[in-house]
């Protein structure tokens, strides 16, 4: 079983700043493959950004590339979403997760076996 925790989201001023972080339960933390979700009030869920077990690959949405950066700690097991000049369209619940296999997609929710309950960010314009 794995229990996922994020924390750092909150309200912020469009071109600001703010590191999101997961804290992860699971002892094996360095085999999984992490990611960032994002939904906004009535939308569906979309990927934000992914980073495989040694940080050597990672993959961001278009929409979010140049401007956030994931990295992971696998001894504190903890993944982070820095996110930087931020926008309105960023306000979103994010979301992280864990996926077990690397064969599947990596931008597709539904590929991932554990989540955590959320962050709210909210950029206001």
């Amino acid at each position: 079983q794995v229990q996922l925790v994020e924390s750092g989201g909150g309200l912020v001023q469009a071109g600001g700043s703010l590191r999101l972080s997961c804290a992860a339960s699971a002892r094996t933390f360095w085999t999984y493959l992490m990611g960032w979700f994002r939904q906004a009030p009535g939308k569906e869920r979309e990927f934000v950004a992914a980073i495989n077990w040694s940080g050597s690959t990672t993959d961001y949405a278009d929409s979010v590339k140049g401007r956030f950066t994931i990295s992971r700690d696998n001894a504190k097991t903890t993944v982070y979403l820095q996110m930087n000049s931020l926008k309105p369209e960023d306000t979103a619940v994010y979301y992280c997760a864990a996926k077990r296999s690397y064969s599947t997609s990596r931008r597709t929710a539904n590929e991932y076996d554990y989540w955590g309950q959320g962050t709210q960010v909210t950029v206001s314009s």
